[in-house]
């Protein structure tokens, strides 16, 4: 399957799964039912929070202290700054979130525990983020990962 038909399927099902009751986009983002394709949304619902399936904070691990994790803070402040067009330093030829291009993105890369990836796959020894939490991520990059 195309890559371009694929992500309009994917945007579909999300579009389907929005225009549904809570309880079809609870199904789709799991413990995160608030979840939207939005920056601020993505930091408070998955970066900051930890989840009743003992998922912790990434923040827990990368913060300002952290940040010894490949310098990657994801504090409120600072979040958005060391993500978005900002080169991986595990794999400095990919950016951490390219805009557009969720494929291209290292940090789909890292929570989905792509081949090529370096340490693990995120968060690190998991509880990992379910397939929807993700679908999710990848629609805010998709749209051009605002800052918003």
């Amino acid at each position: 399957m195309r890559k371009p038909l694929l992500y309009g399927a994917l945007a579909v099902l999300y579009a389907i799964a929005v225009a549904g009751c809570d309880e079809k986009l609870s199904d789709l983002t799991g413990p995160t039912p608030n979840l939207e394709p939005t920056f601020r949304s993505i930091q408070q619902n998955i970066f900051e929070a930890g989840d009743p399936s003992g998922r912790v904070p990434c923040t827990q691990c990368h913060n300002a202290i952290g940040s010894l994790f490949n310098g990657l803070n994801l504090t409120n402040a600072v979040a958005y700054s060391n993500l978005v067009n900002r080169s991986s330093v595990e794999r400095p030829g990919i950016l951490r979130v390219a805009p557009g291009d969720p494929d291209a993105s290292y940090l789909i890369h890292k929570v989905e525990g792509r081949a090529g990836i370096v340490g693990g796959r995120m968060p690190f020894n998991g509880p990992f983020l379910s397939g929807g939490q993700i679908l999710v991520i990848k629609r805010w990059i998709e749209l051009g990962a605002n800052n918003d």
